[in-house]
């Protein structure tokens, strides 16, 4: 009877470790930097009913835009999922095509041109999932007709399912990205990853590719990677007192 007992509590222990969120899971830096793959279990798979191609997201944020997009069918709004996760290789190769694109252009000024939209590899918030870039990703687009209605819906009704514009107008001092209208991350996750990286990432990791000589130059964790809006809605929902534990690298 009493490894029976035993039994019963190591699987309870076991089922309540297998079902942990997976924000309270270990945060290693090579997730951060987007060098895991999506077939880890906290990514799941977009329908192809939510996205315009094959692509990942985080579990809860698949979850959290599910019902958005719902509610936003009820409203006679269509939301589609033009970009999710991006690992590290993504990042780079649209990284090294603007690169070479602009190579007219000395390298600081090519950085800082391709800096307007893109991140550096290692430094972009798609490596975590939580991002999502919706319907299109010209800005002019979101200014009238149906996705003017689009931004409109979402700027109203998005932090009740957990989303928040990263990327607002630059007008009132934030440094970075510029505006995208069309690019919305699940905070209730992001915030945690975001701190996971202030704690565990430098710019010594930011590297392995063209230009990366220049995140430093151009303070990348500073200015872009923080370079986020600080008007977060307070009606933000989703679980925000979670525990993030971060690790070293081979723990």
């Amino acid at each position: 009877m009493k490894y029976f007992y035993v039994n019963l509590i190591f699987l309870f222990f076991s089922l309540k470790l297998a079902a942990q969120d997976p924000s309270e899971a270990r945060i290693s830096k090579e997730f951060l930097l987007g060098k895991t793959a999506y077939t880890e279990s906290n990514f799941v798979k977009v329908d192809p009913k939510h996205a315009s191609r094959n692509m990942y997201l985080n579990r809860e944020t698949y979850t959290a835009f599910e019902r958005m997009f719902k509610a936003a069918k009820a409203d006679g709004i269509h939301l589609q999922i033009v970009s999710g996760a991006r690992s590290f290789e993504h990042q780079k190769a649209i990284w090294d095509r603007k690169w070479k694109a602009n190579e007219d252009l000395e390298p600081l000024c090519r950085s800082q041109k391709i800096l307007e939209f893109s991140s550096m590899p290692a430094t972009s918030r798609h490596h975590w999932g939580t991002d999502i870039d919706l319907n299109n990703l010209e800005n002019s687009y979101f200014e009238e007709g149906s996705g003017k209605a689009e931004y409109e819906w979402l700027v109203q009704n998005a932090a009740r399912f957990g989303f928040f514009q990263v990327y607002t107008s630059k007008d009132s001092g934030r440094t970075g990205y510029n505006e995208e209208k069309w690019h919305w991350s699940y905070l209730p996750l992001a915030r945690h990853y975001l701190k996971a990286y202030n704690e565990m990432v430098s710019y010594e990791d930011i590297a392995g590719f063209e230009g990366a000589y220049l995140a430093e130059v151009q303070e990348m964790i500073a200015d872009y990677v923080n370079g986020i809006s600080q008007e977060e809605p307070a009606s933000i929902t989703g679980n925000t007192e979670r525990q993030t534990v971060f690790t070293e690298p081979g723990e």
